[in-house]
């Protein structure tokens, strides 16, 4: 790892090991938050698979569509600022798309067996 990628935040102070811990429980708070962040966006986004899902189903299209997928992993790939690799993230858009593709699976089976 390149030692400039790496910038210490204003708000860290490793100068000394009270001041590391001190540090440390900081970074974690953030952690924490931005986690509840992420998981609030995917929450947002899985809404908006669920609204896709049944625009596909009118339109008799499959959930799988590859060319949407490749559209969004270059979308990424274009506003990823790091430190994440281009590769890092789209396994973890990999991961979050195949999600999305499940939900929207079982939202279309299920409205297939309540008939609406």
């Amino acid at each position: 790892m390149d030692p400039k990628a790496t910038e210490i935040p204003a708000w860290a102070n490793l100068a000394s090991p009270d001041l590391a811990l001190e540090t440390l429980d900081k970074a974690r708070q953030r952690i924490d938050a931005i986690d509840i962040s992420i998981t609030q966006l995917l929450n947002e986004r899985a809404h908006i698979v669920e609204v896709i899902g049944e625009a596909k189903q009118r339109l008799t299209m499959r959930v799988y569509e590859p060319k949407r997928e490749q559209e969004v992993m270059a979308n990424i790939g274009r506003h990823n600022g790091g430190p994440l690799s281009n590769e890092a993230l789209s396994r973890v858009y990999e991961r979050i798309m195949d999600e999305m593709r499940t939900l929207q699976r079982d939202r279309m089976r299920g409205k297939e067996e309540s008939g609406t």
